[in-house]
């Protein structure tokens, strides 16, 4: 499904992805079943809202219900937990999504555990870390990492005892990513790297990458001297940066300077429109695969 070029459309692949979910649902509606999915946002943050917007918007295309639960920033631990309990306990929902970022008073780790490991369609509870560390097929995989492998497979990237390097260790992306792709298993089976802020001559690693995922969070670091010609290139960063030319003073960059990158690799994911679409695709598919298993 790569596109003219080198660029792995992330767009196509989450639209050929949400067209097979139709069938899917329409089955389950058959059975008197909707999926349905609560989504609960803490605070104002902007970004925040645009993501729930966007995933609202793709659940309403899709037939999907859902509802989302909106706290001031100030609503206690203890409150939100107990908002959580509830929702638990609603026949009609099958999956529930806490967006983050939480505020700084709320422990995310607590949060996450108190969401039911069947509905937990972010893929963050402990019970579904552990099966993705067991490769237990069973449990929920995050959106964002699970995405990334449809991504490649579905753009026919071998993963088959390549080199794959993940920049960033963080517990939503560099963690699962990792141990989705070293799994002995199908568009798996890789030998996998992980760097990080210790980790010295990155670029050296770099280079040595068949597949290179940037998920650090640092603007455009990835340049086209670190990236091995021919390489796989994906990009998961989303950084605002200053640009006194934009109407708003600032810009959306990812963690690969793009414009440098793109001539090097031999297929590479554009931001946006690469990893994004499909983060909200995987959560729609664990959100249908949670209420089929209810129907099994």
């Amino acid at each position: 499904m790569t596109p003219p070029g080198n660029l792995i459309d992330g767009r196509a692949i989450a639209a050929q992805l949400q067209a097979e979910l139709l069938q899917r649902i329409a089955a389950l509606k058959s059975r008197g079943v909707q999926p349905g999915l609560a989504f609960v946002r803490v605070g104002e943050d902007p970004a925040s809202k645009v993501y729930v917007g966007r995933k609202e918007k793709t659940c309403a295309e899709l037939g999907i219900y859902s509802e989302t639960r909106v706290l001031s920033e100030s609503t206690s631990e203890a409150d939100l937990l107990g908002l959580l309990a509830q929702l638990n306990t609603e026949a009609r929902l099958h999956g529930i999504l806490v967006q983050a970022p939480l505020p700084s008073h709320i422990r995310q780790e607590v949060v996450y555990a108190t969401v039911l490991p069947q509905k937990d369609v972010d893929g963050f509870h402990p019970v579904n870390v552990g099966k993705l560390m067991l490769g237990d097929a069973t449990g929920f995989k995050p959106c964002t990492p699970a995405g990334i492998q449809e991504l490649l497979a579905r753009a026919n990237v071998k993963t088959d005892g390549v080199e794959v390097v993940i920049l960033g260790r963080g517990n939503i992306v560099g963690k699962p990513m990792a141990a989705m792709l070293c799994q002995k298993a199908r568009h798996a089976n890789a030998t996998v790297t992980i760097c990080h802020s210790a980790t010295r001559d990155i670029k050296a690693h770099c280079r040595r990458a068949d597949i290179l995922i940037a998920a650090m969070g640092v603007p455009e670091f990835v340049k086209a001297e670190m990236v091995k010609p021919g390489a796989v290139v994906v990009d998961v960063g989303v950084n605002r940066i200053s640009d006194p030319g934009a109407k708003t003073g600032s810009r959306l960059v990812g963690d690969v300077a793009f414009a440098e990158v793109q001539p090097v690799a031999g297929q590479i994911t554009p931001n946006p429109g690469g990893v994004g679409p499909m983060t909200i695709a995987m959560l729609m598919q664990n959100t249908v695969r949670a209420a089929e298993r209810v129907t099994a």
